[in-house]
């Protein structure tokens, strides 16, 4: 009798520890796309998934048979103290085969997911499959075996967990109409892209919603992150915002590894500024080394332009601590100093003396702040308040002036260095500034 007691104290006892374990430790995994849309529309995806499969029922502990839905995520149990790996395959599709999105990519491919980018010519998919090369786009890197092409966005877009778009913003509109169909409304999406599109004045998060819908779930990364490096290895810091912080932390523990780290921040619109702001800073940068100014000057106009960058976000709602952040200050430096910069050697260029039109019939590149320069200055006067808002952001309008043809590189320098005295900082209280 006194045996059987002992049994089943013991099973009791065994109980509550099972019942303590599973109520007490939690790892969020997104799981927006049906387990019957995970088919692979490549061979070896699918032989992948299988040995994915395999492994992970061997390894994983298995989904719980009660799970508490929040915000497009299951509520998982488990007992590690670290997010284990998900329960089910990832699939990346990455929208854009030019250096950003063959960077992230290759980030994705590292970490074992099979990644499907969607590129527009037959030669280009057959080149990264073939080869594991870009034809034009930084064709002396290889790219990681897992990353295949396609150019049919049926392949890959209907059962993708995760989609990263990395089309240029003033392209982007145009192309994410032609592929809406075949994105799910519950497909979470991540934008590379940075910069205000020209036609309507809006940041990516504007063009996201606009062309796939208000409901879906976005996510926006930006920071000091030059695509070579990226696909080289080198140590890299990003910084990812979503308004579903849980969305924001999935993707940066399912991108981070020991080469390229992701931070999170609810603050869209800071991280949005940031990332075109910084561009525009970067031209101006570049016209002060091409007119052979010296540290001097562009210490000073690049650290007077990240205090622009700062007043705008302010304005707008931002955090001064995002714009002081990798997707303010920090991309702004890596911008304007780094010798990979496009929108650096185009200021370059253009303070040596070339025209807009020689510069733009020699490249293929895009230097994102040129269209952006002239739009963010239209932004600026339809929602800033303020009299002579050119005088609360001198940099921001004289380099669209330059652009426009309105003013030399010099004249513009010189008429910065004209401007009335005014204190260095303004009161960051008053966000209406």
């Amino acid at each position: 009798m006194r045996d059987l007691l002992c049994i089943i104290r013991s099973f009791c006892l065994l109980s509550a520890l099972n019942f303590v374990r599973d109520v007490t430790t939690f790892s969020f995994i997104h799981t927006t796309s049906p387990l019957s849309r995970r088919t692979s529309s490549f061979p070896h995806d699918s032989r992948f998934w299988q040995q994915q499969q395999q492994q992970q029922q061997s390894t994983c502990s298995p989904r719980p048979s009660s799970s508490c839905y929040r915000g497009g995520y299951y509520l998982q149990l488990f007992m590690a103290s670290t997010t284990p790996p998900p329960p089910y395959p990832v699939r990346i599709a990455v929208m854009g085969g030019g250096n950003f999105g063959l960077a992230l990519a290759s980030v994705c491919a590292r970490k074992g997911i099979p990644t499907t980018i969607l590129v527009r010519k037959q030669e280009i998919a057959d080149s990264i499959n073939t080869n594991h090369t870009h034809p034009t786009k930084m064709s002396d890197i290889t790219i990681p075996a897992r990353v295949r092409a396609t150019i049919h966005p049926e392949q890959c877009l209907p059962d993708a967990t995760y989609i990263i778009h990395a089309v240029p913003v003033q392209y982007s509109r145009e192309y994410l109409q032609s592929v809406a169909e075949y994105i799910p409304a519950t497909t979470p999406v991540l934008s590379g892209s940075k910069g205000i599109e020209t036609s309507s004045l809006g940041f990516m998060a504007d063009v996201l919603k606009e062309t796939l819908g208000v409901e879906r779930p976005y996510a926006f990364l930006s920071g000091p992150s030059f695509a070579r490096e990226i696909c080289q290895g080198v140590a890299t810091a990003v910084v990812i915002a979503s308004e579903d912080i849980l969305l924001a932390r999935d993707l940066a523990f399912l991108l981070s590894d020991d080469r390229f780290r992701c931070f999170t921040t609810r603050d869209v619109m800071g991280v949005e500024i940031g990332g075109a702001v910084k561009n525009v800073i970067a031209l101006a940068a570049g016209m002060c080394e091409g007119l052979g100014l010296g540290t001097n000057a562009m210490s000073g106009l690049v650290t007077r332009g990240c205090g622009e960058m700062r007043r705008l976000g302010l304005s707008l709602g931002a955090l001064p601590s995002t714009i002081a952040g990798l997707s303010g200050v920090g991309d702004t430096f890596g911008t304007c100093f780094g010798p990979l910069s496009r929108n650096r050697k185009f200021g370059y260029r253009l303070g040596k003396g070339e025209t807009m039109e020689e510069i733009l019939a020699s490249t293929t590149e895009v230097a994102e702040g040129v269209d952006t320069s002239v739009a963010l200055v239209s932004f600026i006067k339809n929602n800033c308040r303020g009299y002579r808002l050119d005088l609360k952001y001198p940099i921001l309008f004289g380099i669209a002036d330059i652009l426009q043809g309105n003013l030399t590189p010099a004249d513009g320098l010189k008429g910065i260095m004209n401007l009335p005295f005014v204190m260095e900082n303004f009161d960051e209280r008053d966000y209406s500034i």
